[in-house]
C-alpha cells in the first residue's frame, strides 16, 4: 500500500486532473482535502472530456472510492449539478462518493459578498471566481460557518441561518448599500439541497482512516498551486485554503506519518490566472503562441491564463515546501516548435524605494512580499529547443534528445526525480518513468 499526495507546483492550472486520473489505475481511494468549485480538472478520455469542480477525478474510473474532506468548502447546488451532469454522461455516482459532515458550506451570501468585495478593490483585485469560497472560508475560521452535516437537521439549519442572516443583511445594507437576503427561499433550497446530498454525508476522518488500515491505496488531491496558498503564495493574490502538502493532514484528517510520497506537477512552462505578480510573464506573441497552443483558458471561466517561461526560482520555493519525493511534468508538447527556451534562474531585484534605490542586487530565492516579486527581473539561461514532435510519445528513449536534456535539467536543478512526463492531454499521451505506487512514493 502507499499514500500518495498529488500537489501543483506552480500557479495552478498545472494538469492535476490528467496525473490523477491517471495514477487512480492505482489507487483503491482517491480524496479531496482543500478548495472549492473555483478549480477545474480537466480529464481527457478517448475523445470524452470530462471538466470536474469539486468531486475527485476518481469519479472516472468504476470501482475506486471518492471522499470529498473537511478542509474542502462546497456549494450544495453545484455539487448536485456536477453530480447530475456524471450521471447524465452515464458516470456511477452513489455509494462511491463520501462527503465530509464536517466541510464548510458555501451559502448564496457568500458569492454576493466575493463579487462586492472584489469590485471594491478596483485596480488591486485578486481575480477570484466570485463562488463564495473566499467568504465561506473567512466564515468558517471566525467560526459562524454552517457545515454540512448541520443541514441535516432542519430546526438547527434555521437557527444559525437566522443569526448568520441578521449580521449579514446588516453588512449589505450599510456597507454596499444594496437590499437584505432573504432567509426563507435560501432555507427551503438548502433543505431540498440536504434531502440529496444526505445519502453522501458521512464521517470522513473515521472512513479515510479505516480505508488505509486496511491497507487501500490513497491517492490525495488538492486544487490550485503552491504558489496560490494562503500562507506559502504570492499573498494578497493567492486562494483562501491550503493546496500545498501541508493541507492533506488537516483537510483529511489523517497523520502527516501516514504520507508516503508527494508528486509535483510542474507544467513545461508558466502560466497564472487573475492578478499577482508573475515575473517570466510574455505579454507578447510568443505568449499569445503559448496560450493557443497550450489551450491556456480556465477551465472554469474560461479565462485566458498569462503564460510565460519556467520558473526555477519559485519552483524550488515549492519543492522546499512541499518536500517532493517525484514530479509529473506536464505539456512538454507545447514546446515542440520553439527553436530555444528559457528558464528563469534568479531574479534581479532593484529596490524602487529606500536606501540603496537604483542598485539592482540578485535574488536566489522566492520573495515573501508580492510587491518585491513584482519588482523583480528574470534571469535566463537558454536551452536548446526540439523542434520535433513530441506529442503522444510513450517511451522516454523516444523523445528527442533536446527534450531528454530539458527534462534532466529541470529534475537535477530541484534535486528530484522526474517519475511522469505528459506528452498530450489524453490519457495515455504520456511516459511513465516511474509509477510512484510502484516505488512505495519513495
Amino acid at each position: 500500500m502507499a499514500n500518495i499526495v498529488v500537489v501543483g507546483a506552480q500557479w495552478g492550472d498545472e494538469g492535476k486532473g490528467k496525473i490523477v486520473d491517471l495514477l487512480t489505475e492505482s489507487a483503491d481511494v482517491v480524496a479531496r482535502y482543500q478548495g472549492g468549485h473555483n478549480a477545474g480538472h480537466t480529464v481527457m478520455i478517448k475523445d470524452r472530456k470530462f471538466i470536474l469542480h469539486i468531486i475527485p477525478s476518481g469519479i472516472l474510473h468504476r470501482g475506486k472510492t471518492c471522499i470529498i474532506g473537511n478542509g474542502v468548502v462546497i456549494d450544495p447546488g453545484a455539487m448536485i449539478e456536477e453530480i447530475e451532469g456524471l450521471r447524465g454522461r452515464k458516470i456511477r455516482v452513489g455509494r462511491n462518493l463520501s462527503v465530509s459532515g464536517r466541510a464548510h458550506v458555501i451559502m448564496p451570501y457568500h458569492a454576493l459578498l466575493d463579487g462586492r468585495h472584489e469590485q471594491a478593490k478596483g485596480s488591486k483585485r485578486i481575480g477570484t471566481t466570485g463562488r463564495g469560497i473566499g467568504p465561506a472560508y473567512v466564515d468558517k475560521m471566525s467560526r459562524s460557518g454552517i457545515r454540512m452535516i448541520d443541514m441535516l437537521d432542519g430546526k438547527g439549519f434555521r437557527a444559525k441561518l437566522r443569526t448568520n442572516l441578521a449580521d449579514i443583511n446588516a453588512l449589505l445594507e450599510r456597507r454596499h448599500r444594496i437590499g437584505r437576503v432573504g432567509m426563507e427561499r435560501i432555507y427551503s433550497e438548502y433543505m431540498k439541497h440536504a434531502e440529496y446530498l444526505s445519502p453522501f454525508i458521512t464521517d470522513t476522518v473515521v472512513l479515510t482512516n479505516r480505508l488505509m488500515e486496511r491497507g487501500s491505496n490513497m491517492l490525495f488531491e488538492g486544487a490550485q498551486g503552491t504558489l496560490l496558498d494562503i500562507d506559502h503564495g504570492t499573498y494578497p493574490y493567492v486562494t483562501s485554503s491550503n493546496p500545498s502538502a501541508g493541507g492533506v493532514c488537516a483537510g483529511l484528517g489523517i497523520s502527516p506519518l501516514k504520507i508516503d510520497g508527494i508528486l509535483g506537477i510542474v507544467k513545461a512552462y508558466s502560466t497564472r490566472v487573475g492578478g499577482g505578480p508573475f515575473p517570466t510573464e510574455m505579454k507578447g506573441r510568443l505568449g499569445r503562441y503559448l496560450r493557443s497552443k497550450g489551450g491556456e483558458y480556465g477551465a472554469t471561466t474560461g479565462r485566458a491564463r498569462r503564460c510565460g517561461w519556467l520558473d526555477m526560482v519559485s519552483l524550488r520555493h515549492t519543492a522546499m515546501i512541499n518536500g517532493f519525493t517525484g514530479i509529473a511534468l506536464t505539456k512538454l508538447d507545447v514546446l515542440d516548435e520553439l527553436d530555444r527556451i528559457r528558464v528563469c534562474v534568479a531574479y534581479r531585484y532593484r529596490n524602487p524605494a529606500g536606501s540603496g534605490r537604483g542598485r539592482a542586487r540578485t535574488l536566489a530565492e522566492f520573495p515573501q512580499q508580492a510587491d518585491v516579486l513584482a519588482a523583480c527581473e528574470p534571469v535566463y539561461e537558454e536551452l536548446d529547443g526540439w523542434q520535433r514532435n513530441t506529442k503522444g510519445v510513450t517511451r522516454l528513449r523516444d523523445l528527442p534528445r533536446q527534450a531528454r536534456a530539458y527534462i534532466d535539467y529541470i529534475g537535477e536543478s530541484l534535486n528530484v526525480k522526474i517519475d511522469i512526463v505528459s506528452t498530450g492531454e489524453k490519457r495515455d499521451e504520456v511516459v511513465i518513468v516511474e509509477n510512484p505506487f510502484s516505488s512505495g512514493g519513495k
